[in-house]
């Protein structure tokens, strides 16, 4: 359901739950505007369907939707601002759009050059700029439009529109007749410069997305793999033995005999058996 919101703040907002809502001076309306330039009947809101179509009474000065004159059965969306004479009103669809004044405090503009420097100014919903008493950020500077331009918030982005101003609207030092403003742009009209002051960029965030992104690298910029050595044949191959193990066998084993010892103890021994054997023989023979 949609919400009508009175851009001056003049009264609460007005919710259109009635299949057949009017506005104009005759307080038989819905809704009653006694402003100057509005009709008896000046339009009317009509529900069909579930959307919503707003259609001019054939009032003198006419009805305009985001400053575009209509006729009969024009549809109205969420964010669509409705002009009746000097009146001025915006459609919010609670269910969708982020809170207004949440939305407002996100944007500033601020006077670094001209009339009134240093004064900050909030952004909320549609503010015109120029000499006009009427306008919301009212400036004396001979170089001015009454109404210069006009700054809107929609779905949190902040625009400008050059209001067919004498001298135009520069943006960074270049003219535009309707941009998309970001933080940190300047906008000159006339004498005056402002800066645009938006909603910071979480640098902590991105740092962590930086960190967990995948980086690719090419191949030609990789280094070449190193040669692998190439394996011994079994047959070459030749055991390391360990030293603590073979100096603990070592000890354990008995020293062996020299070979010198060995040979002359064969010796007397078969030179022992002859003399026994001779001796013998000799005994028989006696």
């Amino acid at each position: 359901m949609l919400k009508l919101h009175f851009k001056d703040s003049r009264q609460a907002p007005v919710w259109l739950v009635e299949e057949r809502f009017t506005l104009g001076q005759d307080r038989r309306n819905n809704l009653v505007l006694e402003d100057a330039g509005i009709n008896a009947f000046h339009a009317e809101i009509r529900q069909d369907g579930g959307l919503y179509y707003i259609s001019d009474c054939d009032s003198e000065l006419g009805t305009f939707v985001n400053d575009e004159r209509i006729g009969s059965r024009y549809q109205l969306r969420s964010e669509d601002r409705v002009r009746l004479g000097e009146v001025e009103l915006l459609l919010v669809d609670p269910g969708k759009a982020k809170s207004h004044a949440e939305a407002s405090q996100r944007w500033f503009l601020q006077v670094i050059q001209g009339e009134h420097e240093g004064k900050k100014f909030h952004v909320s919903g549609s503010m015109t700029f120029g000499r006009s008493v009427k306008c919301e950020l009212c400036f004396s500077d001979a170089q001015l439009s009454r109404r210069h331009c006009e700054f809107f918030l929609r779905d949190d982005v902040l625009e400008v529109k050059d209001l067919a101003s004498s001298n135009g609207v520069l943006i960074n030092g270049e003219k535009s007749a309707a941009a998309v403003l970001k933080p940190g742009d300047q906008v000159r009209m006339g004498s005056v410069i402002l800066l645009v002051i938006g909603p910071k960029v979480d640098t902590h965030e991105v740092a962590e997305e930086s960190e967990d992104a995948t980086v690719f690298v090419r191949a030609v910029d990789l280094p070449a793999p190193k040669a692998k050595p190439q394996a011994r044949p079994a047959s070459s191959a030749v055991p390391t033995a360990n030293p603590l193990r073979a100096a603990a066998r070592a000890q354990a084993a008995p020293a062996p005999a020299t070979k010198s010892g060995s040979g002359a103890l064969r010796v007397a021994l078969v030179i022992g058996v002859l003399l026994i054997v001779g001796g013998l023989a000799a005994a028989a023979l006696l």
